[in-house]
């Protein structure tokens, strides 16, 4: 069998280049579209067959350990029969069907992460986002060529992206088809890459993205972007860009489901004899009446202050639970006056009363985000 490094006129360690460039050299010459004659065509088959096992490393190994067949590329390239009935009843039908590679494909997804307030969520909000991603080469649209240069079809496989060469098999010879190794299976080379993108149609950049974020949003939530993502190869189609929300903890409000928790702080005077105040509430200030006698842990629920829902307009409620504060230090005249009060008022001993389900679930209520 004919040496491989002979067959292809290189040394024995020529490089990954210069192998290639000998086999495009005799490809083009011994074609059997450039030169049909029968010797020409059994040369064309040691020479593809040379090049397949060299520009393999592991075959290429193997090989020069003495580890190639006289079948074409050895136990790689066949292993077992179902390789070979898949040759038989495969590989001549999808080399006529079969269509070149396109250079165009789809890019890939990108997400970016947004920190919200509270305040946000209640409003939505308007965001323009930095994206660091792929987008379309301008000096040459995309194209992967030079301006004014364009792709030209493969000369090896005159654009269908693969080759077909004819081997020996326990079964006789067979025709099979692969990739064409010169143009990668595109069916045409670039002659002239862009410079700017290197021939990829698109470069890295930082753009700009604009988005409205809707109300009601809560961390973890994606929002999805279709075609904002980065461009593919060649000017593929965009993919998609995620933005992903975190949401901060609010020092005064916390959040159930709909809802706004917090909780007012009462002086003792107040909740026996009630007061009106004024609470700055996330939109706005809003005015608050508590009645004569409030307790600690009463919840007072002021409607359409709360969270506009994700799919919805109905705002939720804030809800704010009463905390009676008790002075811990207090003069000699408070308490003279206190214990008048006391004596006055004849409220009875500290007792443990009836168990309340109710108090214990509106301050599970209060407390739960706390």
């Amino acid at each position: 069998m004919a040496d491989h490094y002979e067959v292809l006129g290189v040394s024995r360690d020529a490089t990954p280049d210069e192998i290639k460039k000998a086999y495009r050299r005799l490809a083009r010459e011994l074609h059997p579209d450039v030169n049909p004659g029968e010797e020409a065509s059994e040369r064309f088959k040691l020479v593809t067959h040379a090049y397949d096992v060299l520009s393999d490393p592991d075959q290429r190994a193997r090989y020069d350990m003495g580890g190639d067949s006289p079948f074409g590329g050895g136990s790689a390239n066949f292993g077992g029969f179902s390789d070979i009935f898949e040759t038989f009843f495969g590989a001549a039908t999808n080399a006529r069907q079969g269509r070149p590679r396109s250079r165009r494909e789809r890019g890939q997804d990108a997400l970016v992460r947004v920190t919200l307030d509270l305040k946000d969520v209640i409003f939505g909000a308007h965001r323009d986002l930095d994206v660091d991603t792929a987008v379309l080469c301008e000096t040459c649209q995309g194209s992967c060529c030079q301006p004014g240069t364009a792709p030209v079809t493969c000369d090896i496989c005159h654009g269908t992206g693969q080759v077909q060469r004819q081997v020996r098999s326990l079964l006789g010879n067979v025709v099979t088809s692969q990739p064409c190794n010169v143009c990668q299976g595109y069916g045409t080379t670039i002659p002239y890459p862009c410079a700017t993108c290197q021939g990829q149609g698109r470069v890295r950049a930082r753009r700009t993205v604009s988005i409205d974020i809707p109300a009601g949003v809560e961390t973890g939530l994606r929002l999805q972007l279709p075609g904002s993502g980065e461009v593919g190869p060649a000017g593929g189609p965009n993919g998609d860009l995620y933005i992903e929300v975190t949401v901060q903890p609010h020092e005064v409000f916390s959040r159930e489901g709909d809802d706004l928790l917090a909780t007012l702080e009462v002086s003792m005077p107040d909740a026996i004899l009630g007061t009106t105040t004024t609470i700055d509430s996330l939109d706005g200030p809003v005015e608050l009446e508590l009645r004569p006698g409030v307790q600690a842990g009463d919840i007072l629920t002021i409607k359409g202050r709360g969270i506009t829902p994700l799919r919805g307009t109905q705002r939720g409620d804030l809800r704010v639970g009463v905390h009676v504060v008790t002075p811990t230090r207090i003069d000699h005249k408070e308490r003279k006056l206190i214990e008048e009060f006391a004596r006055h008022s004849k409220a009875p001993a500290p007792r443990l009363a009836e168990f309340h389900q109710g108090l214990f679930a509106k301050l599970r209520d209060r407390f739960r985000n706390g």
